[in-house]
């Protein structure tokens, strides 16, 4: 145990820090213990520790535990802490290791499941354990992350709740904010900073299984002593009882999508977009609280808009706080001075929603409803310049935008004037800026013969940060000496971020904490997923750095106009472009846009570049969940399908940030993935004609997630034989209890798939899903020999359907559902309805040009995700019906 915890001691001073040192003898216990610490240090995290083996086994979760089965925490290991470890609750000094306050928020007992030991669960990388705490229990799992992308100095895993009686399937993370006292001591994070109370009774050194008197009892202890007498032997004065009202005491506010250009139809309200900080006003009998969009309160910060808001009616307004120039313009900046020096009095609170009006719930009201009666509201409180209400505008938002950018306004905001309020990101609210803004994480900072240059900064993708650019501008002589100071706390020693296009170590970049949330303005991403033209902004200190996501902006979706003489739709004509020139789509800029990739599309004009790109926009929603987490190969074409024609697999430098790079087991070299659908159009910038994604389960490689059929008919075959080969597999595997979907391949074949589910226990692999196929496929040939094989020997397919089983090996792939095809006339893999799958059946009219109409009104595949069904059984059932046909 000695050697197990010379890492702790080694980090930390025993003279300054009260942390224990591990020399108590902790008494055994016949249970495994565990204890989660909420941990404000330079960043605030939760610490899970694991009783194993005579210490803790801890994990640093950077975002705390969720009981959300979808929510994967990133969890990085930590060394080993001592037993007694399990008591502590107070404050490390600053400038010691880990300095900051330590809370006990869960404790109790834990239990190993599988069939593996803890010891090889750990070693596997895969160890799944219950949790009996007293505010978390069911079942958890940690999933190492393979080939860390920092060198390997640190170990990151995932924690993931698993789906049970325990589980929520939605804001997991609840209960983090719900549960914000200690579980030994019921004091807060403020209490124990600030040395309150007395060392709760103890946990780990109780040994054995608790007793009554080890748990927490309100009724004895710090608790009871706090409540009886003050910290001086004063009695204390009874809490204020809290205030009885109807109203919460906070709505997760509504957020918009972003466009590059307005709504221009009809039903719209365009306000002013306001360059502050979002808050959400909550008035109960003449007292105002004013809280952040992620529910901190912030009242405090802005004493003179809180004194005013007194004087309204009880309500719920959200709104957005600002600092004016002399123009009387929102002026981000000023604002960031303001709150850093104190100086918050003349700034303004622009309401534009009322969500209470006293306790009656107005959120399902129309928008219009919505906005009169906040009106009339701040109108009967009185004249007050710290409260304005936002007018709208009903006229066309492409003219109230070009007004907003004359005036150097941020950009507007429309929203539909009959919609309800609806909590998180909707398609009824939408933002246009003038140019474009965007939250980032500071990462590090170059200098120039010492002295402040540029910020190097990042957002976050999944479990990695991953750098977006430098920012080279909006830095006056005032802004860095106070930027400076800050950045210099965050020093670190090695590079926050990850992947092929990281900066490399130089001299001038100093690296830092990714702590440190920054705005800026910039005139666009780049094709590999860099910002434009950055100018610096400010600091915000109402987002955390973990919540910094790409932000990139949908067009509004492109109209066909019908021919009334044949009701068709006209296909545009190419718009000739200047040389050089590029074109935006989904935020990537498409070079050489008019690059022909294939000859035409049935149609006589050429699919140019960003023809694709406009593709893969029109299709990205539906095909994205068909490819995310899962390693997905391309077919390039950069000089179109009849050049030189290259299969990807890898990542390469420069390889476009919108793109996630996955390690997999057996090859040293990253693998492209495409989780996100502005992925598609860096895919399409890189001339990606074809999609080839693993049939695994997503994010789990090693477990098969689908079956593919491969009807692939020899040049002689008709092809209404496929078709009926196609509904022959779709029977087989029925008998077996699988349900199958079939799509074209994009060229004579077709494909039958079958989605898989994934058990919690032991999963079975790759051996055995492709054996499956090559029975099921074996059957087929042996009942008619005439019409399949299995042999891929070309001399013996002379009027014959191959059935290719092979698509389900662990690195082999299948076409992706509505990906094109890489031959003649833009074809395209159509994803059907078993209906349409009969005589008469054309692929060839599935084109690039003809999918994303035909896709918008199709519900095939509508129930893909319904349909998974276990692959254990079917293997089960097929045997027993070779058996009885033995």
């Amino acid at each position: 145990m000695a050697d197990n915890l010379s890492k702790y001691r080694e980090k930390r001073d025993f003279k300054k820090t009260a942390e224990p040192s591990g020399e108590a003898q902790v008494k055994a216990s016949n249970r495994r213990r565990f204890v989660i610490q909420k941990h404000d240090a330079t960043r605030l995290h939760y610490d899970l520790r694991l009783e194993l083996d005579g210490v803790f086994k801890s994990w640093a979760v950077t975002r705390g535990p969720s009981l959300d089965p979808k929510d994967k925490r990133l969890a990085v290991e930590v060394e080993d802490h001592p037993l007694d470890y399990g008591d502590f609750e107070g404050t490390i000094p600053k400038g010691q290791y880990g300095g900051g306050t330590v809370m006990l928020w869960d404790r109790g007992y834990w239990e190993p499941e599988g069939s593996r030991t803890p010891e090889e669960a750990l070693a596997k990388g895969d160890f799944k354990f219950t949790l009996e705490g007293e505010r978390l229990q069911g079942s958890f799992v940690l999933v190492r992350m393979r080939h860390d992308r920092d060198g390997g100095k640190r170990t990151n895993w995932l924690l993931i709740k698993h789906k049970d009686e325990s589980s929520v399937e939605a804001d997991g993370a609840a209960i983090l904010e719900a549960k914000p006292t200690s579980v030994a001591s019921g004091r807060t994070m403020e209490a124990i900073a600030s040395g309150k109370g007395k060392k709760p009774k103890p946990f780990m050194m109780q040994g054995g299984d608790v007793q009554a008197d080890a748990v927490w009892d309100s009724n004895h202890g710090l608790a009871a002593e706090e409540r009886d007498t003050g910290i001086k032997g004063q009695k204390r004065a009874k809490p204020a009882q809290p205030q009885n009202s109807a109203m919460p005491d906070f709505v997760e506010p509504q957020l918009c999508e972003t466009l590059t250009r307005p709504p221009s139809t009809a039903g719209w309200l365009h306000e002013i977009k306001f360059d502050g900080y979002r808050i959400q006003m909550r008035v109960v009998s003449g007292e105002a609280t004013l809280k952040t969009r992620k529910g901190l309160d912030w009242t405090k910060k802005y004493p003179a808009i809180a004194a005013s808001a007194s004087n309204l009616p009880d309500a719920i307004i959200d709104g957005e706080i600002c600092a004016l120039d002399e123009n009387g313009a929102p002026d981000f900046a000023a604002l960031q001075a303001a709150l850093s020096e104190g100086k918050t009095d003349q700034l303004v609170f622009f309401a534009f929603d009322l969500l209470f009006d006293g306790e009656e719930d107005l959120r399902e009201r129309r928008l219009t409803e919505r906005k009169e009666r906040l009106a009339a509201l701040l109108s009967d409180a009185g004249e007050d310049p710290r409260l304005r209400y936002v007018e709208h505008f009903e006229t066309g938002g492409d003219a109230v935008l070009k007004s907003a950018c004359r005036l150097s306004l941020e950009g507007i905001v429309s929203k539909q004037a009959d919609a309800p309020y609806k909590s998180g990101r909707t398609d009824t609210w939408a933002k246009s800026k003038c140019r474009a803004g965007h939250e980032v994480v500071i990462g590090a900072y170059a200098t120039t013969n010492g002295k402040f240059r540029s910020l190097l900064v990042g957002v976050n993708r999944g479990d990695h940060f991953v750098y977006v650019g430098r920012v080279g501008t909006g830095y006056g002589a005032s802004v860095v000496d106070k930027l400076l100071p800050k950045l210099q706390e965050m020093k670190a020693s090695k590079s926050p971020f990850t992947g092929i296009s990281a900066p490399k170590k130089s001299p001038d970049i100093v690296w830092l904490k990714p702590d440190l949330v920054a705005e800026i303005e910039f005139a666009g991403w780049t094709a590999d997923g860099q910002v434009r033209q950055a100018s610096f902004k400010g600091l915000r200190e109402d987002k955390p750095a973990a919540e910094v996501e790409a932000d990139l902006p949908a067009e509004p979706a492109e109209v066909e106009v019908p021919d009334p003489e044949t009701d068709k739709p006209k296909v545009p004509k190419p718009r000739s472009l200047r040389k050089g020139a590029k074109v935006d789509v989904m935020g990537v800029l498409i070079s050489s846009p008019d690059k022909p990739l294939w000859p035409d599309a049935g149609d006589g004009e050429p699919v140019t570049k960003v023809d694709l790109a406009r593709y893969y926009k029109a299709v990205g929603p539906w095909v994205i969940d068909h490819i995310k987490g899962r390693p997905c190969s391309i077919i390039r074409t950069p000089d179109g399908i009849g050049g030189e024609q290259f299969f990807q697999r890898h990542a390469m430098q420069g390889t476009s940030n919108l793109l996630t790079l996955v390690s997999v087991s057996g090859d040293k070299k990253p693998y492209l993935q495409i989780d996100q659908v502005e992925g598609l159009a860096a895919i399409a910038q890189l001339g990606g004609v074809e999609l080839h994604p693993w049939n695994c389960e997503p994010y789990q490689p090693e477990v098969p997630g689908r079956l593919v059929f491969d009807l692939d008919p020899a040049p002689d075959v008709d092809f209404e034989r496929v078709i009926e080969g196609a509904r022959e597999v779709r029977d087989r595997l029925e008998e077996l209890g699988l349900v199958s979907f079939c799509k074209t391949t994009g060229g004579k074949g077709l494909h039958v798939v079958t989605p898989l589910s994934v058990p919690k226990g032991k999963k079975l692999g790759w051996d055995e899903g492709k054996a499956f196929a090559h029975d099921v496929c074996q059957e087929m040939a042996r009942d008619n020999p005439d019409l399949y094989l299995i042999k891929m020997s070309k001399a013996q397919r002379e009027g014959r359907i191959f059935l290719d089983y092979l698509r389900n090996d662990r690195t082999s792939t299948a076409v992706a559902p509505l990906s094109p095809r890489a031959r003649p006339g833009a074809p395209v893999s159509m994803p059907l309805n078993w209906s349409q799958v009969k005589a008469g059946l054309d692929p060839k009219r599935f084109t690039i040009r003809t999918v994303p109409g035909l896709i918008k009104s199709s519900d095939a595949w509508e129930d893909y995700c319904d349909s998974q069904r276990s692959l254990e059984q079917a293997i089960k059932r097929l045997a027993k019906k070779r058996k009885r046909a033995a």
